[in-house]
């Protein structure tokens, strides 16, 4: 089960004053489902106005519902074969989003499992979060237990010029649990419960 408190202490980090987000991607996807294009940034470099949009559309995957939006996927050892997508998201998130090769494979897996009849984006944030020590009285002490390394996407129809509407799914990898990643586990969200809105098993590794 996906702990809250753990959720509510990764967006903490998504303001412009606290930001553990490092680095954005992303693919644009016409109604026909065709490419129409891809950028790469380093997310500082972007407008305060652009980041505190692209920050709400990261924010939106982790502050999902937790158990009911945001659930738990585990990676059976068979999905993490050589050659899997479990192999190219742990590629993705060492490289930090930098590789751009490994982005292009990413995004013509997520525009073969989903299926829109309008012009959506799929947009990926890298972040890098020093997860504070705790006291016994769980007050935060200043030295770092853990750097957390990880990979939000968010896929979101598209509205006015590129500008990304609401997610309608997405997931964070590795899944952040008691306070700590885990490369075996992913957290999937659905905007709509119950309402498959891509073929998450496909994507992860199972047809």
């Amino acid at each position: 089960m996906i702990n809250r408190e753990d959720m509510l202490e990764l967006t903490r980090r998504m303001t412009l004053s606290r930001n553990s987000i490092a680095r954005i991607a992303g693919c644009y996807v016409d109604r026909d489902g065709d490419f129409e294009g891809s950028f790469n940034t380093n997310f500082l470099k972007l407008s305060a106005a652009e980041r505190t949009e692209k920050l709400k559309v990261a924010k939106a995957i982790p502050f999902g519902e937790t158990n009911v939006q945001l659930k738990e996927f585990v990676f059976s050892p068979e999905d993490r074969r050589p050659g899997s997508m479990w192999q190219l998201l742990m590629g993705l998130n060492e490289c930090g989003l930098k590789n751009d090769a490994l982005l292009d494979t990413f995004y013509d897996v997520v525009m073969e499992r989903f299926q829109a009849s309008y012009e959506y984006g799929v947009f990926v944030f890298f972040g890098r979060y020093d997860v504070p020590l705790k006291a016994s009285d769980k007050e935060r002490l200043w030295e770092s237990e853990e750097v957390y390394e990880y990979m939000i996407c968010a896929v979101c129809p598209l509205k006015g010029e590129y500008e990304p509407g609401e997610p309608v799914c997405g997931f964070l990898f590795p899944a952040f649990m008691d306070r700590s990643g885990d490369p075996s586990r992913a957290l999937v969200f659905q905007a709509e419960a119950g309402r498959k809105r891509w073929d998450i098993p496909g994507i992860f590794g199972k047809s």
